[in-house]
């Protein structure tokens, strides 16, 4: 796993979204490199994931991608593709381009499974003790996995994570505008509230298609190995 920068801004605020419940990262973080109009800087590669190109609107989006915002000075780390297996090296990346950045912090974007289908709530919590006012729950139990997990455990660096809660295994398109609402007030990004449902649906749909046919490519795939050793 190799970590590739094209630009390296200084004293940034990384923000990140893997994919897990509800893809709410994934499609938080995408809302920000268009909102914040961010540009491209770089990306991670590894030969450990799973060869398949993306394109949409003729564009090649990436499995993992690095964003840099300079009006607000945030780097938005972009990831559609899964990451189970890879937890650990990802972590050891986010931190490693923490550093090379001489970052202020990281912020985590998630989804958490809840059985409410009212109103999502958001939660908080920090590997930090912070006095900082966030229009979140603090999270007191719970289960954190994945990178944000790996991160924590670590301890290396100053980490706020931001929760949403999910219903669905597939895009959410509600949960991550909780999170944007709960992160706009954190960080003053000024987003327009009105666009923003709509805005996210739109990313739902087309993450929802990248979803189902990386699904169908990975089923053709092992269909293929499972004829040739059959």
């Amino acid at each position: 796993m190799e970590l590739v920068l094209d630009q390296k801004p200084q004293n940034v605020t990384i923000i990140e979204g893997f994919p897990g419940f509800g893809f709410v990262g994934t499609i938080s973080v995408e809302f920000l490199i268009e909102h914040l109009g961010a540009k491209k800087i770089g990306k991670i590669t590894s030969n450990d994931v799973m060869p398949i190109a993306a394109v949409h609107n003729s564009q090649l989006i990436e499995p993992f991608s690095i964003y840099y915002s300079k009006k607000k000075n945030l780097v938005l780390l972009h990831a559609i593709t899964n990451v189970q297996g890879l937890e650990w090296q990802l972590s050891e990346k986010v931190i490693e381009l923490y550093k090379k950045l001489k970052a202020k912090k990281i912020i985590s974007l998630e989804g958490i499974g809840s059985t409410s289908i009212s109103e999502p709530k958001a939660f908080y919590y920090s590997n930090r003790q912070t006095k900082e006012k966030v229009q979140a729950e603090t999270l007191k139990e719970g289960i954190i996995m994945g990178v944000s997990g790996a991160l924590l455990l670590k301890a290396e660096v100053p980490l706020s994570c931001f929760f949403a809660e999910t219903h669905s295994s597939l895009p959410d398109s509600r949960a991550a505008a909780k999170i944007i609402q709960v992160l706009d007030s954190y960080l003053g990004l000024n987003v327009d509230y009105k666009p923003l449902l709509k805005k996210a649906a739109e990313f739902e749909t087309k993450l929802k298609d990248i979803v189902d046919k990386s699904k169908i490519a990975t089923d053709q795939k092992e269909k293929k190995e499972l004829d040739y050793f059959g």
